[in-house]
């Protein structure tokens, strides 16, 4: 218990004391965000504010998580790490997008389809990666089933061991995909993918605290053998999910509007990443449509505006999509849209945590 609380301190500390000395340094590199000509006029203010901010949650978790775990003399066990790989891999797509935005003084950075290849090389790996460091219960980090709150009886590998792996591969990527892309249309007000976050990843402590706790492998009362959990390494992913949410809670002192530094696509897409890793390790992949309700929200917003334009030839839903700059236009607060939709997402974090923890009471 000590090192996840640990963890959770140190990169709280890293992101809150430090982001200052980083928005200087971004500053001076002229790493700058470029505002959109047809956004909203509000934002055009923001044009020049730091951003890139998602290199300073990357760091502080990677240095946090490895400093406690040392300090605590814990062994490392493969699915945090796959979870950290993830992070860094999408924040390293995100961030050559980011660097192309601020060197080319453009809203476009990396092409749509040079962004999607991107997410599926580093999902692609997670997902080979993740059948692989069998435990001695024989166990992977990751299960080749489809899960909602544990695994459900839907087994790729009953389509053959070659298309089963193929189709497993292509469920993490659309996962992934989803999941990371969806951060990123949230993140387009002061604070709002990152407060969102803090919610939706901060469940990943309380579902790995209790999967470890109920584990079929030692954590379980004999009582409780038929409702244990079988995902190795829980207590580890929230321990990982702890690191995450610290370095959030830090980095949203400064993120907050007005907001000094902005995530980027460098932090949106790591944080959506860590949160896929994180749903498809721990076995709740579909809970992941409640848990990242609010990013379901407004990636869905984006979709059904464009599907309606295209099919009415010109007719708009929402004023602007995202949906929350349909709030904005309709003259919303900023601020009043962030905090609005942060209920709701932590409104969609509880049913999800509940619906985990109502489906163990069944049992």
């Amino acid at each position: 218990m000590r090192v996840l609380l640990l963890s959770g301190a140190f990169s709280l500390a890293f992101t809150l004391f430090l982001t200052p000395l980083f928005i200087r340094l971004f500053k001076k590199l002229g790493w700058g965000q470029f505002i959109r000509d047809d956004g909203p006029k509000s934002h055009h203010a923001k044009r020049g504010t730091a951003t890139m901010g998602g290199i300073i949650i990357i760091l502080g978790v990677l240095i946090s998580y490895f400093t406690a775990m040392l300090i605590e003399q814990r062994p490392f066990t493969p699915s945090p790490l796959l979870v950290l790989f993830m992070m860094v891999g999408l924040g390293l797509v995100g961030f050559l997008d980011d660097f192309l935005k601020t060197r080319n003084q453009r809203s476009l950075g990396l092409g749509g389809w040079s962004k999607v290849l991107g997410q599926v090389i580093v999902a692609g790996a997670f997902g080979v990666l993740s059948l692989q460091f069998v435990d001695r219960n024989g166990q992977t980090p990751a299960s080749t089933s489809i899960s909602f709150i544990r695994d459900l009886p839907l087994d790729f590998m009953k389509l053959g061991t070659f298309i089963g792996i193929a189709v497993f591969l292509l469920w993490i990527c659309l996962i992934v995909a989803a999941t990371s892309n969806g951060v990123n249309v949230a993140d387009g007000l002061d604070g709002l993918a990152t407060g969102a976050s803090i919610f939706a990843i901060g469940s990943f402590v309380v579902i790995g605290f209790w999967q470890s706790n109920q584990s079929c492998f030692g954590g379980a009362d004999a009582s409780d053998q038929f409702k244990c959990y079988l995902g190795p390494d829980s207590f580890d992913l929230a321990i990982v999910s702890a690191t995450i949410v610290g370095g959030l809670i830090g980095f949203l002192w400064w993120n907050t509007s007005p907001a000094k530094i902005f995530l980027g696509d460098t932090g949106s897409l790591a944080l959506g990443g860590a949160l896929a890793a994180l749903a498809i390790l721990s076995r709740t992949e579909l809970l992941l449509v409640l848990i990242g309700g609010l990013f379901v929200m407004e990636a869905g917003s984006v979709i059904v505006q464009r599907a309606y334009f295209k099919i009415t030839h010109g007719k708009r839903i929402f004023l602007m999509s995202p949906i929350h700059h349909h709030f904005e236009l309709k003259g919303w607060a900023e601020v009043t849209v962030v905090v609005r939709f942060w209920i709701i997402g932590g409104l969609l974090v509880a049913a999800g945590v509940g619906s985990f923890y109502l489906e163990w009471l069944s049992r």
